[in-house]
């Protein structure tokens, strides 16, 4: 068994073994999705290298690369586009986020086949926009009335979309009643006991939690299966119907189990004590998000801590594969995203920790930093793929089966 395996093997050990199969299938699919369900080796590489990036401390999300970016309908229900993925979320060194998501792009491009030489100009890019925006020191964000490109016809496209539309590939009608699809690709059925559970926990919390929806009931629950790095942690899919009877009204609600950060062991910086990590992640969030996605809140099921939040579609995320099917327009994209980061940065400057504004503004200024930045990605992003090549030969081997367990038969979770 090869290092990066065997690293994989004791990382995903802790996660269920009914979903664990699907991870690794996901992570053999490209190059990008690997460095994607990679995020713990690449912060534990980071920290055993000799390059120094030295940088003013900072709230990072931690996971930051190109399709954790995207838009979303937020709290006061208008349409944003921003970072959106905060389960890693961390203090630790400005610097951090910058090269996770530079190393990105050369990942990205190299997945695609195009040449160094324009993923080279892309960083530049977003080392030059995110540089730029915090020298100023005053933080931006994207709506409707000033996205343009490819950002623009997402917001326009999730401002238009209705709750119809999500729910149609996702349920169906049984005796009179909408329910969750059971053979939806990304849905799994659970057990009746535990079903049972997570509706009388869920009841409770819509009566008792400030944050959820006023007057709903629930219609449905099913395990959810959803990205890359978070396969094998729980997770569920919840329907709502409004009790009002002024017209039927659905929802859809996303309860992702909240785990420590991935980074915790490779980070120096001394972090400040959460009451558990689902609190850690919505108030990260809610620091460097200009508005947060609606209902975003915590909750205890069995003792274990969870995130709640309505769910987003997938497709509004950024699609890496965009950088080959509409590479002119990218170059606005890299440039909204440099910004943004840089303005989640110092949105959340000077809380709890984390470096002030006058320090993140001298940082921008002086961009000696960017050619290590720059080095350092452009060698790592060689490492993940020469770790993918491997990777991909243990798993046509079958070295990951002996974790793996393959669908319950009966097609339930039994968690």
């Amino acid at each position: 068994m090869e290092k990066i395996s065997k690293q994989l093997i004791d990382f995903n050990n802790s996660l269920l073994p009914e979903m664990i199969t699907y991870k690794y299938k996901f992570i053999s699919e490209n190059l990008y999705r690997f460095f994607r369900g990679t995020n713990h080796v690449f912060y534990q590489d980071l920290k055993l290298t000799k390059t120094l990036f030295e940088s003013p401390t900072t709230w990072i999300c931690g996971d930051l690369h190109l399709e954790n970016f995207g838009s979303f309908k937020s709290d006061n229900r208008l349409v944003y586009f921003d970072l959106n993925d905060f389960d890693e979320a961390i203090l630790a060194p400005c610097c951090f986020e910058v090269l996770r998501t530079v190393t990105s792009i050369f990942v990205a491009f190299d997945a695609l086949n195009i040449e160094q030489k324009k993923a080279l100009n892309m960083a530049q890019l977003f080392l030059k926009s995110y540089s730029s925006l915090l020298a100023t020191g005053k933080p931006n964000y994207i709506e409707a009335n000033t996205a343009k490109g490819i950002v623009c016809d997402f917001l326009i496209a999730v401002a238009k979309r209705k709750s119809k539309l999500l729910l149609r590939n996702r349920t169906f009608i049984k005796n009179k009643k909408l329910r969750l699809l059971p053979d939806h690709p990304k849905h799994f059925g659970l057990h009746k006991d535990l079903k049972q559970e997570l509706t009388d926990h869920i009841e409770l919390w819509l009566k008792n939690d400030g944050n959820s929806p006023y007057n709903y009931k629930i219609l449905d629950i099913v395990f959810r299966l959803a990205g890359t790095g978070s396969v094998g942690q729980k997770r569920y899919l919840i329907l709502l119907k409004s009790l009002n009877k002024y017209g039927e009204k659905y929802l859809l609600l996303d309860m992702k189990q909240a785990t420590k950060s991935s980074l915790a062991p490779f980070i120096n910086t001394n972090q400040p004590v959460w009451k558990n990590e689902a609190e850690r992640i919505i108030s990260i969030q809610r620091m460097m998000q200009n508005r947060s996605p609606a209902l975003l809140s915590t909750t205890i099921f069995k003792d274990e801590h969870y995130v709640i939040a309505e769910m987003q579609p997938t497709e509004d995320s950024l699609n890496f594969k965009l950088l080959n099917k509409d590479y002119r327009n990218m170059y606005q994209v890299i440039d909204d995203m440099g910004m943004l980061t840089a303005s989640s940065q110092l949105r959340s400057s000077g809380i709890r920790g984390s470096a002030i504004t006058d320090e993140l503004i001298e940082f921008g200024k002086n961009t000696k930093w960017q050619d290590s930045v720059l080095k350092y990605a452009i060698q790592y992003a060689l490492k993940v793929k020469k770790d993918y090549i491997t990777y991909l030969v243990d798993y046509k081997k079958g070295v990951f089966k002996t974790q793996i367990n393959s669908k319950p038969k009966d097609g339930n979770v039994f968690v």
